[in-house]
């Protein structure tokens, strides 16, 4: 498995991660060997959050890490916390926000609830789930202080801020922002689009996330994708989908080339990019987490990233 430094950090991570928001549905057994399958993979690095199956996904996690042979100093554990959850309207794996909250006190709860739930003494890292309008810095602030000291939380991060939100969370804080999650996948492609149609007046070169993908490479900041798999916001996989054809065909012949799988082949897609980009596995059955990371192994020629490109429906100006 490829790995590469997170963010500014000495910590080796592997360039697939595996996230474990639908980990709620597993027994504790079934986790154990989808966690130990990740790990021997090559996947040494864990994304949860404190909303992911309402909490259930990590009180999983803790039996699963319990009844496996990995120590949890083998693994680089990450969570993250700042959205309140509506529990009307939640349920299993689909969880929906009432509302975001960044103030110190949910901060600490937040973490303090993800620690347990997990059954370890501190993260790896810890990041701000998505920007709160509402949120005070010097109060962020406060909070990272206090977990940092009391040894809860190693670093931080965020999640789908763009460089201003960034920018304003680091004016205030003493830790290196190392992290920043974000959607990203061939069919959900932004951050690279209008890069590539600067000066441009078509639908492409309209930015919706400032940058983001030069701003991280500037700031030694990891960027993890996350949906790799996706098109819009939850639309539903590409993969074997009709209504991207072409794309499959090409992902299909790619795959053949490589011995492979379409997955595969779209994990290499966005390693390919040479920004260190870390792809978040979703999958809970061991025979995708094989078939998904075998991608990270895989160097697609310049040709053959921008063919898929071009085959997702996109051009160049």
């Amino acid at each position: 498995m490829r790995e590469f430094k997170i963010g500014n950090t000495d910590f080796k991570a592997s360039a697939v991660a595996l996230g474990i928001m639908r980990m709620e549905a597993l027994t504790a057994d079934a986790a154990a060997k989808t966690l130990e399958t990740a790990f021997d993979t090559g996947i040494n690095f864990i994304d949860s959050a404190d909303i992911y199956g309402n909490g259930a996904s990590e009180k999983v996690f803790k039996e699963a890490l319990a009844k496996s042979s990995i120590n949890r100093d083998q693994l680089f554990i990450q969570s993250k916390g700042g959205i309140v959850l509506d529990q009307a309207r939640s349920h299993g794996s689909f969880v929906f926000g009432k509302r975001y909250d960044f103030s110190k006190q949910h901060i600490l709860d937040s973490v303090d609830g993800i620690l347990d739930r997990l059954g370890v003494d501190y993260l790896d890292s810890f990041l701000l789930h998505r920007p709160d309008p509402l949120m005070e810095p010097t109060e962020v602030a406060e909070a990272f202080d206090k977990l940092q000291a009391s040894g809860k939380v190693r670093h931080f991060g965020v999640s789908n801020f763009n460089p201003q939100q960034v920018d304003l969370v680091q004016s205030a804080i003493n830790q290196k922002l190392i992290i920043n999650q974000l959607q990203f996948s061939i069919m959900h492609s932004g951050m690279i689009d209008r890069g590539m149609h600067t000066n441009m007046a078509d639908e492409r070169s309209i930015s919706h996330d400032g940058g983001i993908l030069e701003y991280s490479r500037l700031h030694d900041m990891t960027i993890q994708a996350w949906s790799p798999y996706q098109f819009g916001f939850f639309g539903g996989t590409f993969i074997d989908n009709p209504d991207f054809a072409e794309l499959n065909k090409y992902l299909g012949e790619l795959a053949d080339k490589y011995g492979v799988t379409k997955n595969a082949i779209a994990t290499a897609w966005i390693i390919r990019i040479p920004a260190n980009i870390q792809v978040i596995l979703g999958a809970m059955t061991p025979a995708h987490i094989i078939e998904n990371a075998a991608g990270a192994d895989i160097e697609l020629t310049k040709q053959e990233w921008y063919n898929i490109y071009f085959a997702a429906g996109n051009d160049l100006p």
